[in-house]
Parts: C-alpha cells; sequence; structure tokens
C-alpha cells in the first residue's frame, strides 16, 4: 500500500478557506492524488520543502504572507513546480503579476471543481517542447538562451519565467505562421478539450512586456484579431 500511495501524485493546496480545502481535497482524492494542505502561507512554504509536491494550488489572499510572496519562493526553489492560482480579484493587474512571478494558470473564484480538475491534469501532463530552434537566438538587441533559460535585452537581464520560454520557443518553431491559442494550449499546456483562452492572453500580455520595444504596439508577437497570435 506504502507503493501504491508514493505513486500517485501529490498536491499542496495553499488556502486559509477551511471550506474550500477539504472540498477541494474531496474531489482530489477521489481522482486519486495525494493531498497535503497548509492554512497559511508560511505553513505552505515549511510544507512544500518537507514534502515536495507535484502541483501547488495557491490563493493569492493568504494571512501573513500573501500568495505572491510565497509563489516567488517556492518559483525560487523549485522552479519547475507547476502553480495554479486561486484569486477572488478578476482585475488584469493581479493576474499578470501572478503569472510574473512564475505561476503557470490562475482560476478566478468562485470557479468550476471540474475546470480546476482539467487544469491541474493538464499541467501535471504536459511535456518540454522538442526544440527545433536554435538553444541560443539572437532577434535584434534580444538574446534568448533555451538551454539555460535566460534572456537579456540592450545587454540587461530579463526575468522570462519557464512558461514565457516554452510559449516563445513554440513562436519562434512556426515563426511566420499563425498560431491559435488553441495551438499554444495544447503544445504547451498540454490541454486537449478545455480551451482557456484567456490564461494565453495573459501570458502574451507580460511577454510583450518584457520582450517588446512599445508592449502596446508590439512589432515581434503580433495579434491576429480572431485567429491568434503571429512571431515576426
Amino acid at each position: 500500500m506504502a507503493n501504491q500511495a508514493d505513486s500517485r501524485k501529490k498536491i499542496l493546496i495553499i488556502e486559509d478557506e477551511k471550506d474550500m480545502v477539504e472540498g477541494l481535497r474531496f474531489n482530489l482524492e477521489a481522482r486519486d492524488y495525494q493531498v497535503i494542505s497548509a492554512l497559511d502561507g508560511e505553513t505552505g512554504l515549511t510544507r512544500a520543502a518537507e514534502e515536495p509536491p507535484d502541483l501547488v494550488i495557491l490563493d493569492l489572499m493568504l494571512p501573513g504572507i500573501n500568495g505572491y510572496e510565497v509563489c516567488k519562493r517556492l518559483k525560487e526553489t523549485q522552479a519547475d513546480i507547476p502553480i495554479v492560482m486561486l484569486t477572488a480579484k478578476s482585475q488584469e493587474a493581479d493576474i499578470v503579476t501572478g503569472l510574473d512571478l512564475g505561476a503557470d494558470d490562475y482560476i478566478t473564484k468562485p470557479f468550476s471543481v471540474l475546470e480546476l480538475l482539467a487544469r491541474i491534469k493538464a499541467l501535471l501532463r504536459r511535456s518540454r517542447p522538442d526544440p527545433t530552434v536554435p538553444e541560443v537566438i539572437h532577434i535584434g538587441d534580444l538574446q534568448i538562451d533555451f538551454r539555460n533559460y535566460r534572456a537579456h535585452k540592450q545587454g540587461k537581464s530579463l526575468e522570462l519565467t519557464p512558461r514565457e520560454f516554452e510559449i516563445l520557443q513554440y513562436l519562434l518553431e512556426r515563426k511566420g505562421e499563425v498560431v491559435t491559442r488553441d495551438d499554444l494550449l495544447n503544445r504547451v499546456w498540454g490541454y486537449e478539450s478545455f480551451p482557456f483562452t484567456r490564461t494565453i492572453d495573459a501570458h502574451i500580455a507580460t511577454l510583450r512586456k518584457k520582450i517588446e520595444e512599445i508592449p502596446d504596439k508590439p512589432a515581434l508577437i503580433i495579434t491576429i484579431h480572431g485567429k491568434g497570435y503571429k512571431f515576426l
């Protein structure tokens, strides 16, 4: 039985609403996930260090250390760990801040449990793309090192998240072609039947702010209205 339990994917829930934690625990354990939880950020960080999870469900509004700081610290120590943010806020600024700190996805309360489960499954299933572009590329004053996950613009380091590197890499693989939101979801996230297109738009917005000269008038990643994006 111990070996069977150890083979299950472990999910850490960091959420201060006890009823929500128990509801999520019930639904996750019913689908054979192993669940650990914490009601505040400090405890969540401790549990993540003691029992490294396969995925974290993270509320942004936590007592003590808030979710933004928790996300930042988790990514500093476990860069590849998928993080799904839970937020009661719908403002783009809050979402972008979380994604900029390294969160992989977000869902706004109140949410469908089935939708959250689909996102969790996709994040756990995803695999890194097999690159068909060089490990290091130069575009004007922009330098991207995909092997070491480093980026520079005008000689200054850019703080790109692992997910932003993956999006950029796929856009470069399809350079000059229209890449639909579904293409990105399927390739980068692994979603097959739940097209969460707002997730893509939020990530593209943060990526543009980092690599474009004028983010509101992008020259590298352009929007093809009604279809998706194209890397020029």
